[in-house]
């Protein structure tokens, strides 16, 4: 009897950038970060981490099967960030990708990144096309089913527990349990703005009365 044991060298690199840019458009480039800052401030506080454009490495020993998702969402993992991400390590693939995608990248984000995305196990696979060059209605998703990724029909991505909808240039994500939109990082600067501005209001208005707004029982 024979026993093969698989040896994988140590010394492989698995490089965390090729040089290549972020995203091929500015609008491109603002949905990727938006839609990152958002789901991370949602999933604060829990066992999951959201990166964007970094390396997905699935094959231990290979460095070069890769692949780098505009964003990727992974659950029951360590939070924080990654320089890349390696499947073997972390015991997960990822559960959630969003594409941004283009004319230019449909072939690949439509076929080849699609075949490896359901091979890969990934629950939900989200193509976004913010100029509307060839996704007529800007918003895609699959989700898996038996393997094979048919079409959302429905605009809910199930592991994260929010509808997805187009708004703009951008993605909107709210809340399946109580319906509340998550917020912008320019949207939550605009409301910090208001609170602010109604604050200052009613801190005038006491003031107006007599009433130092500073030392209310």
């Amino acid at each position: 009897m024979t026993t093969t044991i698989k040896i994988v060298n140590p010394n492989i690199e698995y490089p965390s950038s090729d040089g290549e840019p972020l995203a091929e458009s500015y609008l491109h480039l603002y949905a990727i970060l938006t839609t990152l800052e958002v789901i991370k401030q949602y999933l604060a506080g829990r066992q999951a981490t959201v990166l964007a454009d970094q390396f997905l490495y699935y094959a231990q020993g290979f460095p070069k099967l890769r692949v780098a998702p505009d964003v990727m969402v992974i659950l029951d993992v360590p939070p924080g960030g990654r320089d890349n991400y390696k499947v073997w390590e972390e015991g997960q693939v990822p559960q959630v990708v969003f594409e941004m995608t283009s004319q230019g990248t449909q072939k690949q984000d439509q076929e080849q990144k699609k075949n490896l995305y359901e091979q890969l196990g990934i629950l939900e696979y989200w193509l976004f096309d913010p100029k509307g060059e060839w996704i007529e209605e800007k918003l895609r998703g699959y989700r898996l089913e038996d393997e094979t990724y048919q079409l959302i029909t429905d605009g809910i991505s199930q592991p994260l527990g929010l509808t997805v909808a187009v708004e703009g240039e951008l993605l909107g994500f709210y809340r399946l349990d109580t319906g509340e939109k998550l917020l912008t990082p320019t949207e939550l600067a605009e409301q910090l703005q208001q609170e602010r501005q109604r604050a200052d209001k009613l801190a005038e208005y006491l003031r107006s009365q007599g009433i130092d707004p500073n030392n209310l029982p």
